[in-house]
């Protein structure tokens, strides 16, 4: 008896978050699936895709918006044509790129799923009403993102999706090599705070650089942390330049106890040597990081912004009860803070980057004091470490598996 025939769109395969699960989705059902990841562009693939199909149409990025949208028609055409080919029952997309792509292209004989990995994708109204009259399910990686599109857009054929991971493969690969000790030199220094490597304390970020990171908060927040606990120091990881950040850096006078380490093949070499992951972002889908930290039980801090974090950090917690409680307590006069049952939430920050290192808000100071608090209360700290590491324990291949496999029968 032949498989099913299963389609997976993503524009590319190179280092993130939605490509990692798409990857990862094709390897999970491929006993159950004949299936196909249609790229746009195989430069610089980033995953092991040995053993699975690939199929790149070659059409890469073009830039000007002309020849952006030339480049939708020519992908949707060319998607068109491999469908009538090879009559997959569903075809499953990645990201707004992929998604404009699955829906133009549709045959009629394939299910079209569309998936939605980050909260800006609901704000972009006019792309999303032409999506959702062509979708026939909306698979979203947050109950944050899934609300929005059933009150926004009066589509109710959805799902949820949380990404996922696997743990025992996260922890040997952050075993597997021992990247030299940030800051080595100073814990030689004799006569220095940092003679052992444990009494360095590493807080550890990723991601690409991106205003939607939020870094220019972290490195201020980072800044008040380390003027209160001088052995503090900040790993900050992922894809870019991050040249603003380093000048902003500079210019407080923390460019020796930052680690900017850029792109990396071995994150989780270096993430392990972490005790708190920090998260300052306006926007997410569902972070891939922050849980992948959790797995390494570090200790999460994160702002509550859309969306992830509150369904991630708070047993049964959303972005909008959050923010309530936010309110509540600055009515109260009370700290913003929220300590979570997984991890710890701070007010969302502003978006709107602000690179003037002498412009310190009330919001970036709250986020340093919940840090300080945090390294400086050891009995607090290893609760939230072990808690984050059995938090991360529910995000598995086989709950992913399990529920996809339900979705595909209904």
């Amino acid at each position: 008896m032949s498989k099913r025939k299963l389609m997976l769109i993503s524009p590319m395969l190179h280092q993130g978050g939605f490509e990692r699960v798409c990857v990862t989705t094709a390897r999970l059902l491929q006993p159950y699936f004949d299936v196909t990841i249609v790229i746009f562009d195989s430069a610089n693939i980033a995953y092991d895709v040995e053993g699975l199909s690939i199929i790149d149409i070659q059409m890469g990025v073009r830039k000007g918006k002309l020849q952006k949208i030339l480049n939708i028609i020519r992908r949707s055409r060319k998607v068109r044509k491999l469908k009538k080919e090879m009559q997959p029952e569903i075809a499953y997309s990645f990201g707004p790129t992929a998604n404009m792509v699955n829906a133009f292209s549709k045959t009629g004989k394939e299910k079209v799923w569309l998936g939605l990995r980050n909260y800006t994708d609901v704000e972009e109204e006019t792309k999303m009403r032409l999506l959702v009259k062509k979708a026939d399910l909306i698979v979203c990686c947050s109950r944050d993102i899934e609300k929005s599109v059933k009150i926004k857009y009066k589509f109710n054929n959805t799902a949820v999706l949380y990404n996922l991971y696997d743990a025992d493969t996260i922890r040997k690969e952050a075993a597997a090599s021992d990247p030299p000790l940030p800051f080595a030199e100073e814990l030689k220094e004799v006569g220095s705070l940092q003679q052992e490597p444990g009494q360095l304390r590493y807080l550890v970020s990723m991601g690409r650089d991106d205003p939607m990171k939020g870094f220019w908060h972290m490195i201020k927040v980072f800044k008040l942390v380390h003027d209160q606990i001088p052995e503090a120091r900040l790993i900050l990881m992922g894809a870019g330049t991050f040249q603003k950040y380093k000048t902003l850096a500079e210019q407080l006078k923390i460019t020796d106890a930052i680690y900017f380490a850029g792109m990396r093949r071995d994150p989780y070499a270096l993430l392990k040597y972490g005790e708190v992951y920090l998260l300052t972002s306006a926007n997410e889908g569902f972070p891939n990081a922050l849980v992948e930290a959790m797995t390494l039980s570090l200790a999460p801090v994160s702002t509550n912004c859309l969306t992830g974090p509150a369904e991630i950090l708070v047993r049964n917690g959303d972005t909008a009860s959050l923010n309530d409680q936010f309110t509540e307590k600055q009515k109260e006069k009370e700290t913003p803070v929220i300590y979570g049952d997984y991890g710890i939430v701070v007010p969302e920050m502003q978006k709107e980057e602000n690179l003037d290192p002498a412009d310190i808000t009330e919001e970036e100071r709250n986020l340093a004091d919940t840090v300080i608090r945090l390294l400086q209360d050891e009995k607090l700290l290893q609760s939230y470490r072990q808690t984050a590491a059995r938090r991360a324990g529910d995000f598995t291949y086989e709950k992913y598996l399990e529920q996809f496999l339900k979705l595909a029968e209904e």
